[in-house]
């Protein structure tokens, strides 16, 4: 993974062809999953009601959609799509920036323990009875929170004489995250004599998925995070490409390892968090998006950023497109299809890795 900083002019070129390439995907992607369901919609009713939310396009447009199509597409299955590629796109970019800071292709958002910490936030609080709290945001808060406890622990673990070892933060990571699991079998074990069935609530939750009980709210809320995680990041792809030829050579290029490794972790455990919060544990997106990007359109994080982006918005919309045929109507959780189709690239990562 080691990158000089270099083919400065070719750069533009790169991210050009990138986007050429992923930005139909997305769209398509899109439009295939809104159209798609229990009562399908044709693609030019979708694109009719797409148009009428743009400014100035007259609602003359929509009008010829019909009232239920309207409904169906701008009520659920719109926001719905929309929050499978804010959730994508943060966990792309956060394992992209994670595997160029800890030069591990075997790194991804989770590594930092953060789904641990927000997976027993919603357990407890489901456990509480606050799916109601805060207008109805009460779980998502309450994992918000855990999951950034639990990366403050991890980085204070991982801290040693000023400086955080990179080897040391992936094993504490790991113990954090095992320790956090344990407790979320505690917190099931409890709940299965619930009697308003709050263990399969959190089950449910855990197994990841974009029904989200106010799909619009969800949109805005993790909106603002989506936007900080990519341009943050890109800010500092110049720093990750110096990152990946050791920490001694960025030293000497000018950037501070330790200053690099809080911030990169710090902002890869927000998106993540609010990814997590949002949809529940959505596995292998994070790990299995940069690299294909990677051996796609190289690893320059200038360029490979900005088209992590796109691929995972695109490859979670293609996953909950995926759930909702292969068990029709109520379809599969999309963390099962994610990790169905991320386990076995795991395994070929496993074997062709280098030590």
């Amino acid at each position: 993974m080691s990158l000089l900083v270099a083919d400065n002019a070719g750069i533009p070129r790169r991210l050009l062809a990138a986007c050429a390439v992923l930005l139909p995907v997305l769209v398509i992607s899109l439009v295939s999953d809104v159209a798609y369901g229990e009562r399908s919609i044709p693609f030019s009713s979708v694109a009719k009601v797409a148009l009428a939310s743009l400014p100035l396009v007259p609602d003359s447009i929509a009008a010829r959609a019909s009232e239920l199509d309207r409904t169906i597409i701008w009520d659920i299955r719109a926001p719905r799509a929309l929050l499978a590629v804010l959730v994508g796109c943060m966990l792309a970019v956060a394992g992209a920036a994670l595997q160029g800071l800890l030069l591990n292709p075997l790194a991804d958002p989770y590594t930092v323990g953060v789904s641990s910490g927000a997976a027993l936030g919603a357990g407890v609080a489901t456990l509480m009875g606050l799916q109601a709290f805060a207008g109805g945001y009460g779980v998502p808060i309450v994992s918000f929170a855990f999951a950034m406890g639990a990366m403050l622990l991890v980085y204070a673990l991982a801290r040693s004489s000023g400086r955080v070892s990179i080897h040391s933060f992936l094993l504490a990571g790991i113990v954090v995250g095992s320790f956090l699991w344990a407790l979320l079998s505690f917190v099931l074990a409890i709940a299965a004599g619930d009697p308003a069935e709050a263990q399969s609530k959190i089950i449910a939750w855990l197994l990841g998925s974009f029904d989200a009980p106010d799909p619009w709210g969800y949109v805005r809320v993790a909106s603002p995070f989506a936007v900080f995680g990519v341009l943050s990041l890109y800010s500092f792809a110049r720093d990750l490409n110096l990152f990946s030829t050791g920490e001694e050579s960025a030293q000497h290029l000018g950037v501070e390892p330790e200053n690099l490794k809080a911030i990169i972790v710090s902002i890869c455990s927000l998106v993540t968090a609010a990814a997590v919060s949002a949809s529940g544990i959505i596995g292998f997106v994070g790990l299995v998006v940069p690299h294909i990007c990677r051996r796609l359109f190289g690893a320059d994080h200038r360029v490979l950023i900005p088209s992590a982006a796109l691929a995972g918005g695109a490859l979670t919309v293609l996953a909950d497109l995926a759930s909702r045929a292969l068990l029709p109507p109520s379809g599969l959780p999309v963390g099962v299809v994610t990790a169905m189709l991320g386990a076995p690239f795991f395994l070929y990562l496993l074997r062709t890795s280098r030590p």
